[in-house]
């Protein structure tokens, strides 16, 4: 056996993170040793990395949680924990894990350290430095130091010259209004003997700068820039000693000219001050600082997922247009900036600019709207390698301006820039549309998690839209570990959510337009949108298993359902959401206006589904968490929203009176209509579909639960004919014509590569890429239960299709890796390979089998020696059942259907 992958509130060794709650989590493997369960585990936690410090020592029990452990200690601040897993297994092994740490932060103590700022014009982006002195004497006792630092907008740290961290703006983007966040960083081995120097440059991010609705405005939450900071150094007697920020900070006009997320950076580096944030530089002449009114009371440690620079990408080609530019082509659509080396002489003006698509070969900016998108460099003389401080892109596409002609390409580098998340699931079939498809929505999912899961990262929006973030939250888990990613989101949602009587606002942190600054409930309250506040805390249940989380966020979905009650209560009380605004189907293809970026489905009829879906959601959170009168509260509430539902929009006999792809869906996927009614249901959706010839038309609601219904309700070769697709409206549509990302609108390209509009149009908007959910649970046939979450008990029911010939998912669940693959064989053989993990179970449906027929690794199914007791195999109408415990296999049967690769036909 072996122990890895420990990880604190779902992170690995978290810095100066705020710990409301502990939560310890870690996946044991089997590794051959024969045993596939957990007889017990033991977890130690000491202040020392030899345990000789004990702070708890669990003992071995039986019901540690690998999933979530959440030990009963209390937590001191300023303090490093390290700790460590025994787990035993059931053939009697026993493995011990690696050491695992985990620092807090200043908790409740009060700061020494004072918000400074700039004493020149506030528009002009400081340097802000600290000298002090360390002896000899106090460098050999040294134990550590610790930076605390806030500022805003956006700050980059140096400590004697060097960047104290590889994290990229921070503190990231929250919702200011409410909080701040503070970081802490670990300078240690950075000090020296004699003279030491602090430096802080700042910049103006998503606090100071050009940003929001409707082009933006600057100063949406401050008007100036601050910073606070406490360097703390301990020594091995425990003495410790603070240089914090205070008037004695001296400051300095930076290089940087003008920053904006928006409009990107003006760089001039003949204003650069060499060796500013060294000991040896003379500040003399450099300005004093003031202090400043920030609050202190809204500090809060980091909850933010460092964002950092994740990957570095070369340019494929140097692209010559036909109107004489040079443009960069990084061959991927992704979000981020280049570096680029130069030896530009001084004054040489180097410009950047930022764009997604060429159009008739040359640079095209217009889909960006207002924003820039650029980096000017002003060169110094001296040779230097570029990027920007305080801002990013998304691009694929950059266009050159003051360089040599001689451009190299080996000069340049794509930076790949979101936030530190794993990569947790892979996907593989026959088709390679269908593999870049996949890719796409990754691409997308990368380059819009940063630090808030955005809508896209090029033009002048890039806010946390609420209703982007739950239609593709059960994707994003299967491709990247985000727990704790969405815990930040959610804490800001919830932050929004407490001002608002409940309501979520339809970007997080909120964002109103200028006219609407005192009207708290402007941009709120929209369907889908802030259902946000029910479907993102239940996924993550779901997919992690972590019920502390769900309970920390349970308040957030009862508090969002109790709104739409009142408001339901204020119209009559008719268990139907018929007030306010909803974006309903936004930019589905199905309304008799064709410029209409709403869909043709009725607005409060999507409104009234959700009402009853996150009143469902609350309901099962409520059983989970043993809050039983409450649960049976919302279980009445959804009887009653369904039966007004079935009077308002559906005949006895299951027709729906609105006449929409959409309509179904979501009656089937919510269970709107009963058992009895949905054949009828699917039918109409089946019969819909043929009328639009086998194409969809839904649009931000329909679209993530579509091939989801058809496969769930026996229609999976419908599904496959939507994946597979590749004329408009399609997935494989914008993958034919070389999208590298997901698209906001189905044809934001036209066939003949020009693009379909400029005033919203994103070529990386992941929204629809939550068809990779559909992938997973279907195509590859991993699904998750609710009776067992976190992968500790899953469903393997792959549903393969003839017009691929394999398809192979791997998923490193929190329970361990999961990977469910099949074949298809030119003789009409179906092979299929499984791994379960360690202290997981797999209730495996084989489609289309006889029993007598399968085989697994080598053996008759019927005489294979993991059939007995509970795990014996049932043949079910055309399929069989099994339950597989940890351990991989391989099936193959010949199947009862035929299957032809290549050929299959839809319904066939």
């Amino acid at each position: 056996m072996r122990v890895a992958q420990l990880r604190t509130n779902h992170l690995t060794n978290p810095l100066g993170f705020q710990f409301d709650r502990l939560c310890l989590s870690w996946v044991t493997e089997s590794g051959g040793s024969g045993s596939k369960l957990q007889q017990s585990a033991r977890v130690e936690i000491a202040y020392d990395s030899s345990f000789q410090h004990m702070v708890l020592d669990s003992g071995q029990q039986q019901h540690i949680d690998s999933l979530a452990y959440t030990p009963k200690i209390e937590l001191k601040s300023r303090t490093r924990y390290y700790w460590r897993v025994t787990v035993w297994g059931d053939a009697g092994d026993v493995a011990t894990s690696e050491i695992a740490w985990f620092e807090t932060a200043k908790m409740e103590e009060p700061w020494q350290g004072l918000w400074i700022t700039p004493s020149f014009d506030r528009d002009i982006h400081p340097l802000l430095r600290r000298q002090f002195q360390l002896t000899a004497d106090v460098i050999a006792k040294l134990e550590k130091a610790r930076i605390y630092i806030a500022g805003v907008g956006l700050y980059e740290l140096e400590l004697n010259g060097r960047r104290v961290s590889d994290e990229y703006l921070a503190p990231g983007y929250h919702a200011y209004n409410y909080w701040l966040q503070y970081q802490t960083y670990d300078v240690t081995e950075l000090l020296l003997d004699g003279a030491n120097a602090i430096g802080v440059a700042l910049g103006n991010g998503w606090y100071k700068g050009r940003f929001g609705f409707d082009g933006g405005f600057s100063d949406w939450y401050g008007e100036e820039f601050a910073l606070l900071a406490e360097l703390v150094v301990t020594l091995d007697d425990g003495t410790e000693w603070t240089i914090a920020t205070d008037p004695t900070w001296k400051c300095a006009p930076s290089a940087v000219q003008s920053s904006s997320i928006y409009d990107g950076e003006v760089y001039d580096a003949t204003k650069y001050i060499t060796n500013w944030s060294r000991s040896e530089y003379d500040d003399s002449d450099w300005s004093p600082v003031q202090p400043t009114s920030v609050s202190t009371e809204q500090l809060q440690a980091r909850l933010s997922v460092p964002v950092k620079i994740m990957e570095e990408r070369s340019p494929v080609e140097i692209i010559h247009t036909p109107a004489g530019e040079t443009v960069l082509d990084f061959g991927q659509n992704m979000t981020g900036w280049v570096r680029f080396k130069t030896t530009a002489s001084k004054g040489t003006k180097l410009h950047l600019q930022y764009g997604e698509i060429l159009q008739n070969g040359n640079f095209y900016q217009d889909n960006l709207r207002s924003a820039k998108a650029e980096h000017i460099y002003i060169a110094n003389g001296l040779p230097a390698e570029v990027q920007p401080h305080f801002t990013f892109f998304g691009f694929r596409y950059v266009k050159l301006q003051g360089f040599l002609d001689d451009v190299k390409l080996e000069d340049f580098t794509g930076c790949v820039v979101h936030s530190e998340l794993e990569q947790t699931g892979t996907i593989e079939t026959s088709d390679p549309l269908v593999n870049r498809l996949f890719e796409n929505a990754l691409w997308g999912q990368r380059g819009n998690f940063l630090d808030v899961p955005t809508d896209c990262p090029q033009r002048d929006e890039r806010m946390g839209w609420t209703g982007d973030a739950q239609v593709f939250a059960s994707t994003a888990c299967f491709n990247m570990y985000s727990p704790a990613f969405y815990n930040k989101y959610m804490f800001d949602l919830r932050q929004e959510q407490l001002r608002r009587n409940g309501s979520v606002p339809f970007t997080v942190p909120a964002f109103r337009s200028r006219q609407d600054d005192d009207d708290m409930n402007s941009n709120t309250g929209s369907a889908a949108w802030g259902d946000a506040a029910t479907v993102i805390p239940w996924t993550l249940y779901l997919q992690y298993g972590d019920k502390e989380m769900l309970r920390a966020q349970f308040d957030t979905m009862k508090d969002w359902v109790d709104y739409i009650k009142r408001a339901d209560d204020e119209n009559g009380g008719k268990r139907l959401w018929q007030t306010g605004f909803h974006f309903g189907d936004w930019l589905a293809l199905d309304n008799k206006d064709p410029n209409s970026p709403f869909g043709g489905t009725d607005a409060y009829y999507i409104a009234s589904a959700y009402y009853c879906y996150s009143a469902q959601l609350v309901a099962k959170a409520a059983t989970v968490l043993e809050k039983h009168e409450l649960a049976e509260q919302y279980v009445k509430l959804v009887e009653e929203i369904k039966a007004a539902i079935m009077r308002e929009y559906f005949t006895p006999n299951g027709r729906c009176a609105i006449h929409t792809q959409t309509a179904l869906v979501v009656a089937l996927y919510m269970e709107l209509v009963p058992q009895e009614l949905r054949a009828r249901v699917i039918s109409d959706l089946k019969a819909m579909l043929r009328e639009n010839d086998m194409h969809l038309t839904t649009g931000f609601v329909g679209t993530p639960y579509l091939c989801l219904v058809l496969s769930e309700h026996g229609a999976n070769d419908d599904a496959y004919t939507l994946l597979l697709n590749d004329d408009y409206p399609s997935w494989l549509y914008a993958v034919k014509l070389g999208a590298t990302t997901i698209w906001e609108r189905w044809n934001s390209v036209l066939a003949d590569g020009s693009i379909s509009s400029t005033g919203m149009n994103s070529l990386n908007h992941y929204a629809y890429g939550s068809i990779v959910q559909w992938m997973f649970q279907h195509m590859c046939g991993i699904h998750p239960v609710a009776e067992a979450p976190g992968y500790r008990a899953f469903t393997l029911s792959p549903k393969p299709n003839g017009r691929l010939s394999h398809a192979k998912a791997t998923f490193h669940s929190p329970s361990g890796l999961i990977e469910s693959g099949w074949h298809i064989h030119a003789d009409g053989r179906l092979s299929f390979s499984f791994t379960v993990p360690f202290q997981s179970t797999a209730k495996v449906i084989l489609p289309d089998a006889e029993m007598s027929a399968v085989t697994i690794n080598g053996a008759k199914l019927q005489e294979a020696g993991l059939l007995k007791d509970q795990y014996q195999a049932q043949q079910r109408g055309k399929d069989v059942a099994c339950v597989l415990m940890a351990g991989s296999y391989q099936i193959e049967y010949m199947s009862t259907k035929s299957y032809v690769v290549g050929n299959e036909e839809p319904n066939g």
